[in-house]
């Protein structure tokens, strides 16, 4: 049966010093049953960019020595984001403890590094692509009464059922949709009233004529705006609103002095109209010490090897 615990490590002041929350289940592994640790989240809110919840100064040898005390055959730390420092000091104490660490690449997570103005930026595209975002957005502009409404928390239930609609209408018909799960749905709406009240949530509509037609649903942190999701109403696809309004809201990020703009995980083709570049994220396989786990690395070695996957012992 599945279970979560949260360990916690304390300074010799009592400080919490790190937070690992984790979830001991049963665990597919290739094909093959096995006791497994993984992130108490899962995959509820599609996370990305993940990393251990710790101090600098936080003595990793401690919290090996409690995870090592829990029963499991294996730990999965996936999504974790680009070097990992805190999840890689664990893994250096592990291994010292005798279990094996193996690395894979996972998601690529598309990121745009933001010029200092809008200009600059079309510049950085083709030709093409720049003349279909300026006639897009002066076409809308020009036939409609196009404006930003912006949803702060006074008004976030309203802004966010424009979303969910919006959003619903995108995937009508492809069987997707990243709020058809009810679980993300409650967990990102608890989400967007935390960023609500720190004042950074970025909830946008682009109202045509005094109707949303496009929502866009992001957060910033520190330099950096994240686009988690966006919506538009079928009948305006013709006028690409969910273009406009995301060349918008990369224009709104240049003008507010942010210094990224990050996708978020995933290949959509689309994200890649705005930028080449990219980092990944990874995925780290722990395997108890013991015979069993010579086994479990053999199994997962020819899976890497049947699926083109590189591995990083």
């Amino acid at each position: 049966m599945d279970a979560t615990r949260v360990l916690l490590l304390h300074g010799s002041d009592s400080s919490l010093q790190a937070m690992l929350p984790l979830r001991m289940c049963r665990f597919r592994f290739h094909r093959v049953w096995v006791r497994a640790l993984n992130w108490a989240i899962g995959e509820i809110g599609c996370p990305d960019q993940l990393d251990v919840l710790a101090r600098p100064e936080a003595d990793m040898r401690s919290f090996a020595a409690a995870i090592e005390a829990m029963p499991w055959e294996v730990i999965v730390l996936d999504n974790l984001v680009e070097a990992a420092p805190n999840a890689e000091r664990l893994c250096a104490a592990l291994a010292a403890r005798g279990h094996a660490i193996r690395r894979s690449p996972l998601w690529s997570c598309p990121r745009l590094e933001l010029p200092r103005s809008w200009d600059a930026y079309l510049t950085t595209l083709s030709s093409n692509r720049r003349q279909i975002l300026r006639r897009k957005e002066r076409s809308l502009f020009r036939d409609h009464a196009a404006t930003l409404v912006d949803y702060g928390e006074d008004r976030l239930d309203e802004g966010w059922d424009h979303l969910l609609r919006l959003h619903e209408q995108r995937w009508d018909g492809a069987g997707g949709g990243a709020f058809r799960d009810p679980r993300n749905e409650r967990l990102q709406r608890q989400f967007a009233g935390e960023m609500a009240k720190q004042k950074r949530l970025w909830l946008t509509t682009l109202d045509l004529d005094g109707q949303p037609a496009a929502a866009w649903y992001g957060f910033t942190s520190d330099d950096t705006v994240y686009f988690y999701q966006s919506g538009r109403a079928w009948r305006w696809k013709r006028e690409s609103v969910g273009l406009v309004l995301m060349g918008l809201m990369i224009q709104r990020a240049i003008q507010q002095g942010y210094r990224t703009f990050d996708f978020l995980r995933g290949d959509d083709r689309y994200k890649h109209h705005w930028t080449p570049a990219r980092r990944k994220t990874s995925e780290t396989v722990i395997f108890r010490s013991g015979w069993r786990r010579l086994w479990l690395r053999a199994l997962d070695a020819v899976s890497a090897l049947r699926q083109g996957v590189p591995r990083d012992a």
